[in-house]
């Protein structure tokens, strides 16, 4: 599809049935890398632990307040030098020269021998340190789209597996407005919007974004230490942190769902790790995909909303905004986040008048296996590579280069 080119994303993909029962020696014809996005899934409810089992305060590393990075940016900010932009440029002419498919990019197939150290430390920061990092001067600008797609794909590579991240089998995403109607929340993925974002996780391990084009005013963004909020609740409000330990949270899959499986998932919304001396606590959260299930509620299929869980989202809300780190992406930076320990968030924003570009922002989502140093989740898919992201049956994966 040429870029500019946008059509309506379906809440469902056409159902194929199913033809390959482990994810990892999935169909090459149909997955390139021969790994299906393993998906959503229930948590295995054995494996939670109850509220006792928490810990009363987080110390280390994950623990991060705005104020240590505010007036430091060289804690959390790498400018490309010249010298990794061009072994950035060599490897991703290679690729694209080898004729392999953007939905078959893969460590092996993209080496950066001097960059991979730095991406190596960089990985284990985010998952086991502070959790977020900001690239600035990818040439975006001196690029075309395949180049610039490849290259950050590439990138990602060395940080974890691509997941798809809707019913589209999209694993580069486009976050851009499109037209679609932000009070659909039902039906309407936000990022589809220029629509607030209010703090969330998404589903999977670390999330990248790439802006191309920036908005005319708004689409900032925000993160926070989701353990530093976790101490201030424990403090603050520990009816809340206990509450948000239970598996009484349901969460929407808006109609992205293969057959047999459910329309929602029910869940707490901070876990421990399953196993191990670790037990870290983790988050997975989005307002939006809790609020959204009201069509169940009106049939009876689902419980509404408590005033005890109102009263929790809204505080955990307040409490991200008054603990978040500001920032503000540019063309040609890269923000690379853990959904594992952080929140994130974007004010609503304002495109240039035409023919000026709309924002535009390419995701990536990432999956870091429990065997390969990601967190020891008490989800079925843990020790899959590509645990997480969204899967609708044998959809496969696609990377456009620009939205639709």
């Amino acid at each position: 599809m040429a870029p500019g080119i946008l059509v309506d994303e379906p809440t469902k993909a056409p159902f194929t049935p199913p033809i390959s029962k482990r994810n990892d020696d999935a169909p090459r014809h149909i997955f390139p890398d021969g790994i299906r996005t393993s998906g959503q899934h229930p948590p295995l409810y054995d494996l939670l632990k109850p509220y006792e089992a928490f810990p009363k305060e987080i110390t280390g590393p994950t623990v991060w307040k705005k104020e240590d990075f505010v007036d430091h940016p060289e804690r959390w900010i790498h400018r490309f030098t010249e010298e990794e932009i061009d072994e950035l440029s060599e490897a991703t002419d290679a690729f694209i020269a080898s004729g392999t498919p953007l939905e078959g990019i893969s460590k092996e197939f993209f080496p950066l021998p001097k960059l991979a150290p730095t991406l190596a430390a960089l990985r284990d920061d985010l998952l086991n340190g502070k959790g977020f990092i900001l690239f600035k001067g990818f040439p975006v600008g001196k690029w075309e789209p395949l180049k610039t797609a490849a290259a950050y794909m590439g990138l990602g590579t060395h940080l974890g597996y691509f997941v798809s991240q809707n019913g589209l089998g999209h694993v580069l995403g486009h976050v851009k407005d499109v037209g679609d109607n932000p009070e659909q929340i039902d039906s309407v993925r936000i990022y589809r919007t220029a629509a607030r974002q209010f703090f969330h996780a998404d589903d999977c391990d670390i999330v990248g974004l790439l802006c191309l084009h920036r908005a005319q005013e708004g689409g900032e963004s925000d993160i926070v230490s989701v353990h530093n909020v976790w101490n201030i609740l424990q403090r603050e409000h520990p009816d809340v942190a206990e509450l948000l330990t239970k598996p009484i949270w349901y969460f929407d899959r808006k109609g992205e769902v293969s057959i047999g499986q459910e329309e929602y998932i029910r869940q707490p919304v901070v876990y421990l790790e399953k196993d191990g001396s670790k037990g870290r606590l983790y988050c997975k959260w989005d307002p939006y995909y809790v609020r959204s299930l009201w069509r169940f509620w009106d049939k009876g299929l689902l419980p509404p909303l408590s005033d005890e869980q109102k009263r929790a989202m809204q505080i955990l809300e307040d409490t991200c905004q008054r603990e978040a780190l500001h920032m503000i992406l540019e063309v040609g930076d890269i923000q690379f986040v853990s959904n594992s320990h952080l929140l994130h968030a974007r004010t609503a924003y304002k495109d240039f008048a035409p023919p000026a570009p709309r924002r535009h922002l390419l995701r990536l989502w990432l999956a870091t296996p429990e065997g390969e140093g990601g967190w020891a989740l008490p989800m079925p898919d843990s020790h899959e590579k590509k645990r997480g992201g969204v899967q609708v049956n044998d959809t496969p994966p696609r990377a456009p280069l620009d939205a639709e």
